[in-house]
């Protein structure tokens, strides 16, 4: 189910927060607009204004806004063109993903607290197995109260809980106990709930799925779960129509798994005109290595291989990698193989975005550092690591490489996409 699928709001009491939560160990903890309200509690100012987060470029995208903002029909993924001609008022900010991912952090360590079973999908969301907590701290519903009432005590923020018998009924929960609230699905009434919402609430359906699927006068999940199978693998094939299938029967055996790797970290940026001058590149791309270096070193991972995203003005994209042979989380090595593979591509093309990425990654602290003969006793590591250290202590743009003096601040460009 998608991030901008909505479902109603619940009032049916079956489906409530004190309803009957026995054979329900799955929670789902989603945070409340979450950039936006990380934004409001850095800048208590700005509560109960409406806040958009996102690109604020003319091809900027949003990517998270305050209630108050969609109100006016604001949401996540609109350009940010048409969110100001919707919400001319509201205030628009750049990501700091820096900040987002400190307030992620501290969210789930109170998950942890509760049971090591967590499963994180991205800042913002985890699925939480609860099965072995409640001896400690009480039944699913009363741990999922237990959660707000933390993170809104030692945060300032609101999150939505469901509570249900599988992670695709408990999404489903939080998404409709939105904004800030706690709904709990029965074990024994799964199908009253599931069988009235919509096709588009089943995970896999996008919009040109479910148009297919209405077409076929299936609107409802109730009406796919009694449909044949074979009518359903002419709407989106065979794979989908068994996986679609099965949810509409509330079946959904996969477990919590905590050990969900981060597979990879990046940037990338959207040019607010489309660029040609190779210094210009170079100095983005040094700017998005600096990031990802840094978000590799807070992570505490190291990455194999660099692989550089370019879009042309014409939306062809090109993506080139390199494996290196000695896992880093140095951003002068990310920046020396990104501009090696960047200026490898045929010059003279006017572009769009350019993206740095750090795949193949291996945690720091079980990777042996293969030392180099003749290396300086410190260097670009070093170096990098006192200057996170000043960062955390006076802010990122205290330091910087001196190519980038008087460059645009990245914050302000950068694509809002996942760190």
């Amino acid at each position: 189910m998608g991030r901008s699928q909505s479902l109603p709001r619940g009032g049916d009491p079956r489906f409530g927060p004190d309803a009957d939560d026995t054979g329900c160990p799955i929670l789902h903890v989603d945070m409340d607009a979450f950039y936006a309200s990380v934004e409001v509690r850095h800048r208590p100012e700005l509560r109960g204004r409406a806040v958009v987060v996102g690109g604020v470029g003319p091809r900027g995208v949003v990517s998270s806004a305050s209630y108050e903002a969609r109100r006016y029909g604001v949401r996540s993924a609109m350009p940010t063109l048409r969110a100001r001609a919707l919400c001319p008022h509201a205030v628009f900010l750049p990501p700091d993903f820096t900040r987002y991912t400190a307030a992620s952090r501290a969210v789930m360590q109170i998950f942890r607290d509760v049971t090591p079973l967590v499963e994180p999908l991205s800042l913002d969301e985890a699925f939480l197995d609860v099965a072995g907590a409640r001896r400690l701290f009480g039944s699913p519903a009363a741990i999922g109260r237990r959660i707000r009432e933390r993170i809104a005590a030692e945060q300032g923020l609101t999150c939505s809980v469901g509570v249900a018998p599988s992670k695709f009924v408990a999404k489903l929960g939080s998404t409709r106990a939105k904004p800030d609230g706690l709904l709990v699905v029965p074990a024994g009434q799964l199908l009253e709930f599931l069988h009235p919402l919509p096709v588009a609430a089943l995970w896999g359906v996008g919009e040109r799925s479910a148009e297919a699927l209405q077409r076929l006068g299936l609107r409802t999940v109730g009406d796919l779960a009694q449909a044949p199978v074979g009518m359903l693998r002419t709407a989106v094939g065979a794979a989908a129509a068994t996986h679609l299938h099965e949810l509409s029967w509330g079946r959904d055996p996969r477990r919590v798994s905590p050990e969900q790797a981060e597979k990879s970290i990046g940037a990338e940026v959207t040019f607010d005109v489309d660029v040609v001058d190779p210094r210009e590149i170079r100095r983005t791309l040094l700017a998005l290595a600096e990031k990802v270096g840094g978000r590799l070193r807070a992570a505490g991972q190291l990455g194999r291989t660099v692989s550089v995203k370019v879009r042309m003005s014409d939306f062809r994209t090109v993506s080139r990698s390199r494996t290196l042979d000695i896992p880093t989380d140095v951003a002068r090595e990310l920046f020396d193989t990104a501009w090696a593979l960047f200026t490898a591509l045929p010059p003279g093309e006017l572009i769009r975005l350019v993206g740095v990425r750090a795949e193949g990654l291996t945690a720091a602290d079980r990777t042996p550092r293969q030392l180099t003969l003749g290396a300086p006793e410190r260097g670009w590591r070093e170096a990098e690591a006192a200057a996170d250290a000043a960062a955390a202590r006076f802010g990122r743009s205290v330091v910087a490489p001196a190519s980038l003096l008087g460059a645009p601040d990245l914050r302000r460009k950068e694509n809002p996409t996942r760190p």
